[in-house]
């Protein structure tokens, strides 16, 4: 592989920015520095002072494969992925068949080798009858188990009590969780079709789907982790109240230690609140719910502060027709990887953040979460996984989005950076305008 120099760049790692550049050699970044000279037959990239990023590291993506291959598969994404900045994605395992045991999800390394286009791992999913095959997890076959502690797709919901106490008892790996209490959910969703019947307002879905049943069900799982000593991650934190339950700091104490209880929040609870549904409706329908504008302030104060530890996508596809059927069918979920890391870096644009910490929370802090070999920085030594940032105003149109559903709730809006280029392994994979190239991603390794 010809080698590349990126001379003039604004390096952002490790809590600093800092005039350099940077030298990748056979798929990894040999040489950091200033002044660099270029070796024959290198390519020089000229920076022109714009930001060099290691490339996001997006936990929670629903690729959708297999199984549901109509609204979206793992070529397609990951593409859509890659021109967003991401190079490593984690997927979920509510596919058709669900990611049960290690067959399954071989299966899905299977699947995208020589197809992603960014590098990849796949969590194993809990069930309330495979309690046997997560005792027997390979540790580094996987980043974690997910256990859905509320409403999901068919043989995916955890309720089972000594169940749920056995999978964190026994557990090799990182636990995540989707926590939301179902019986509370249920109850809420009845009361609003007693009133409304079959034509319950898109509006109504924060309290349906409600800040009591996402308290509940945090504080379960926070106390299960507690009683085994598990290490627990909880995903998108979508409410002000849960924030008191974690422990504010860095994910990596001076010390050398790390929390053993992590919190996570996506990209769209830091963008939208409830008085965004009357504008876009079914399009921001996920769970959990986008809520208040309250709640939206004080997680993007979360995110700032180390109360929160990572910022991902969750990004979950789905078609335009299953997004304009009525409240009460359409599906949730919201496609995100194109445009995440850009709506991320609007948080400097806006004074809330400096990049040094958004690069913390999409970059280092999931690569140190889950153990991620080699990945999340740069450093010379390191996978060259790269995202080149140009501070130059994108609008998103409808027609520029990869994503197979081929809409983004974010359609209309004006961001003030663009991905100028991303790096995977080394390779140029998106040229700022268009993808460039093949699959080049890798499977994941965990340095456990």
């Amino acid at each position: 592989m010809p080698g590349t120099l990126i001379v003039n760049a604004r390096l952002v790692n490790e809590g600093r920015e800092v005039d350099g550049d940077l030298r990748v050699r056979d798929g990894r970044i040999a040489e950091i520095g200033s002044g660099l000279s270029a070796a024959a037959g290198e390519e020089v990239v000229d920076a022109r002072g714009r930001r060099l990023l290691p490339g996001m590291i997006d936990d929670q993506v629903h690729f959708r494969e297999p199984g549901l291959e109509y609204k979206a598969d793992m070529a397609i994404e990951s593409a859509a992925a890659v021109a967003g900045g991401i190079t490593s994605f984690m997927d979920m395992p509510n596919t058709n068949p669900p990611t049960l045991d290690a067959a399954a999800l071989e299966d899905k390394y299977r699947r995208a080798l020589g197809r992603a286009w960014g590098n990849h791992g796949f969590y194993m999913g809990a069930s309330n009858d495979n309690l046997d095959a997560i005792r027997v997890i390979d540790p580094l076959a996987t980043p974690g188990v997910k256990v859905f502690m509320g409403a999901s797709t068919g043989n995916m919901l955890v309720d089972d009590p000594e169940t749920l106490d056995g999978i964190f008892r026994e557990t090799p790996v990182p636990i995540i969780t989707h926590c939301e209490d179902t019986p509370t959910i249920e109850a809420n969703l009845a009361a609003y079709k007693a009133k409304y019947g079959e034509d319950i307002p898109v509006e109504c879905h924060p309290d349906i789907r409600s800040r009591e049943a996402c308290i509940k069900s945090t504080r379960l799982a926070l106390e299960l982790a507690r009683r085994h000593g598990t290490r627990l991650h909880v995903l998108h934190i979508s409410t002000a109240d849960e924030l008191g339950l974690f422990e504010r700091g860095p994910l990596v104490r001076a010390d050398g230690s790390r929390k053993m209880i992590t919190a996570e929040t996506c990209i769209h609870f830091l963008r939208f609140d409830r008085s965004d549904y009357a504008r876009l409706g079914n399009f921001i329908k996920c769970n959990p719910a986008i809520k208040d504008p309250s709640d939206r302030e004080a997680l993007i104060r979360a995110v700032a502060g180390d109360v929160i530890d990572v910022l991902a996508t969750d990004h979950a596809p789905h078609t335009l027709e299953e997004k304009s059927r009525p409240y009460a069918q359409a599906p949730s979920g919201l496609p995100l990887v194109q445009y995440a890391l850009l709506a991320a870096l609007e948080l400097v644009h806006e004074g809330r953040m400096d990049a040094a910490q958004v690069v913390q929370k999409v970059s280092h802090a999931p690569a140190q979460l889950f153990d991620v070999a080699e990945r999340g920085f740069l450093r010379e030594g390191y996978f060259a996984d790269l995202a080149l940032v140009d501070d130059a105003p994108l609008t998103v149109r409808r027609e520029d989005v990869l994503s197979k559903c081929g809409w983004s709730p974010f359609e209309g809006t004006t961001f003030r950076s663009r991905i100028a280029a991303t790096w995977v392994n080394g390779r140029l994979a998106w040229d700022g305008s268009k993808l460039v190239g093949a699959p080049n991603g890798q499977r994941l390794r965990f340095a456990r």
